[in-house]
């Protein structure tokens, strides 16, 4: 049986189910194999359809566990909406992960997680407690949605996301309570952490499912996995991503994939001006900092809680240096890419991933980069209509979403206010 162990100490080995239901560790800290299963290409070459390859992946942190028998039929039903790698200019090529139900990456871990957490939460009810600086609380709500014996929270900064973010959110009801703070990011988070922490809550048998959720992050290596066999196989050579990052959880699935075996070469995290992991490859010291609205908002966040995960890949300072790039990207930067890809390849990008490929057009143009596109340039509209002067597309099922009402509570960052509107 795979174990898993906190961030923050190795005293303590959980099974995966533990550290699924538990979300963070007793310690404060995020979960992690204690070992990698290693995968070779050679395993694969039969194997092309996605979430039968999703299963194949999974199977060993699932091993003798009571999940086990029922991790195909989640993996089966988990991914219905394809997972694009798309050439864009020479040696630029697009991963599309926005064609989920709620047109973000996020579908791809919270359509997992629901499943699994539907399956361990059949004895009595479980609370999933999630902030969001602006995707995932959409994926969370919708994967959950009128899941029986489980309520979701979702925290989110009140003003700081889009409006067509926060009516993803906020449509909803009956399981699912909406929570505007008056705050940051960070602010949502770190309400989430105390909650965690606090023993009043033990009542609620709380779990997470942001990326400090091992079992948001691990259906997340899936598409880099598999994206990168589908590049060796067609190139025969090893992938580089870059990938827009702010809470870093993304990224770190990218660095689990290369670290299972598959065909990845470098791996760059694009920032926004949100720039504490730039300044800690510079520095050696790691500074959290108050987090700045961008144009990508939901990648403003200013204390990363993923970065204790790729601390514990790489341990020392010239070992991360080794193996991460990082840049930070100015909004002003984000305008002018948008601009260019759209002039350039007719192809509208969303904020976020217009940050990846900035940093892709500083990097040599005689390597092949894959720029990860995390989000659909719908969400964004506000952004890039008035930019580009024309009209965003509206998908159906957003635009779905975008006729309900809303249903949102509004709070300070207090975790007695927050504990007011639990149900």
């Amino acid at each position: 049986m795979m174990k898993f162990i906190s961030t923050r100490s190795h005293r303590e080995t959980v099974n995966i189910i533990d550290a699924i239901t538990q979300g963070l560790a007793p310690d404060g800290g995020l979960y992690v194999p204690t070992i990698f299963p290693t995968f070779h290409k050679e395993e694969f070459l039969s194997v092309e359809n996605y979430n039968e390859f999703a299963f194949s992946v999974l199977k060993p942190f699932f091993k003798n566990t009571s999940l086990e028998s029922l991790l195909w039929p989640i993996c089966e039903n988990a991914w219905s909406f394809p997972t694009l790698l798309t050439p864009m200019s020479e040696n630029t090529y697009l991963l599309e992960l926005f064609h989920g139900p709620t047109l973000s990456f996020k579908d791809y871990g919270a359509q997992f997680l629901a499943s699994v957490l539907s399956e361990l939460s059949k004895e009595y009810s479980r609370t999933v407690f999630v902030a969001t600086s602006g995707d995932t609380g959409s994926a969370v709500a919708c994967s959950f949605f009128e899941k029986p014996h489980i309520h979701v929270v979702v925290l989110f900064p009140k003003g700081k996301i889009t409006e067509r973010q926060q009516k993803q959110i906020t449509c909803w009801g009956k399981n699912i309570i909406a929570v505007a703070v008056e705050g940051t990011f960070d602010d949502c988070q770190n309400l989430v952490k105390l909650a965690f922490q606090n023993p009043s809550w033990e009542r609620y048998h709380l779990t997470s499912a942001n990326s400090i959720n091992v079992g948001r992050l691990l259906p997340q290596v899936i598409y880099y996995a598999y994206s990168s066999l589908q590049f060796y196989n067609d190139h025969h050579t090893n992938m580089n991503f870059i990938v827009p990052s702010g809470n870093l959880g993304n990224v770190t699935a990218a660095y689990w994939a290369k670290r299972m075996g598959f065909p990845i070469n470098k791996i760059a995290i694009a920032c926004n001006a949100n720039r504490v992991l730039p300044d800690y490859l510079q520095s050696g010291h790691f500074q959290p900092q108050a987090s700045k609205a961008t144009l990508a908002n939901a990648m403003d966040v200013g204390n990363p809680s993923n970065f204790e995960r790729l601390s514990h890949l790489f341990k020392h300072h010239v070992d991360f240096k080794n193996n991460v790039i990082a840049l930070s990207v100015s909004d002003q930067d984000i305008q002018e890419t948008i601009t260019t890809v759209y002039q350039h390849d007719h192809r509208l990008i969303c904020p976020h991933t217009a940050t990846a490929y900035f940093m892709r057009l500083q990097l040599p143009k005689q390597e092949p980069w894959t720029v990860v596109a995390t989000a659909d340039p719908a969400k964004f509209e506000t952004v890039i209509e008035p930019l580009l002067n024309v009209s965003v597309p509206v998908p159906p099922r957003l635009q779905e979403m975008l006729s309900r009402p809303q249903q949102v509570v509004t709070i300070p960052p207090s975790l007695q206010e927050l504990q007011k509107r639990m149900i």
